[in-house]
C-alpha cells in the first residue's frame, strides 16, 4: 500500500501559504528548510536563499501537506484547473470552519451546503489559487459507502 500527499508549488510565497493553512488546519510543520540551508553542492541563486525548499504540515491522520517555492530558474509556477485537494473533516461544523476559511479572500466554486445522506459539500480556490474540496459525510468509511466506491 502507499500514501499520497499533496505536494504544492508556489513562486515565491510558499512561507505565506502554509502559514494560512496552518491556521485553517492547526498543528506545526514538521520541517521548514529554506534553500539557503541546501547542502553547498546543490546551486541555488542567492535571490532563492528566503525561499522555501520544502516544508511538512500534518493536516490529518496520516495525511501531509507539503509544498515549496519553485527555484526562479525554472520560472513561475501556473495554477491549473485540473487539481482539487480534498479535505474530510470529522463533523460538518469542522468541515464548515474549514470551509469558510479556505475560501475567505478566494472564490467559492460550489457553496458548503447540506448533500444526500447528511453529507455537507463544498468546493473553493483560495487566495493562493489552490482549488479544494471541502467534504463532511456521516457515512464515510461505513459498509455502504464502500460498496458505493466499489461499484
Amino acid at each position: 500500500m502507499a500514501r499520497v500527499n499533496p505536494y504544492l508549488h508556489f513562486s515565491g510565497n510558499c512561507e505565506e501559504a502554509f502559514n494560512f493553512y496552518k491556521s485553517v488546519f492547526g498543528g506545526e510543520f514538521l520541517i521548514l528548510q529554506r534553500f539557503s540551508e541546501a547542502p553547498s553542492d546543490v546551486p541555488s541563486p542567492e535571490s532563492d536563499a528566503a525561499r522555501i525548499m520544502h516544508v511538512a504540515l500534518p493536516i490529518g491522520e496520516g495525511q501531509v501537506l507539503m509544498g515549496s517555492d519553485r527555484p526562479s530558474s525554472m520560472g513561475p509556477t501556473t495554477s491549473g484547473d485540473n487539481v482539487h485537494l480534498r479535505v474530510s473533516p470529522y463533523s460538518t461544523e469542522g468541515a464548515r470552519r474549514i470551509f469558510d476559511m479556505l475560501s475567505e479572500g478566494g472564490q467559492i466554486t460550489m457553496p458548503f451546503e447540506k448533500a444526500v445522506g447528511g453529507a455537507g459539500f463544498g468546493m473553493c480556490t483560495d487566495r493562493f489559487g489552490v482549488n479544494w474540496m471541502v467534504k463532511y459525510d456521516p457515512n464515510e468509511g461505513t459498509s455502504a459507502s464502500k460498496r458505493w466506491w466499489r461499484g
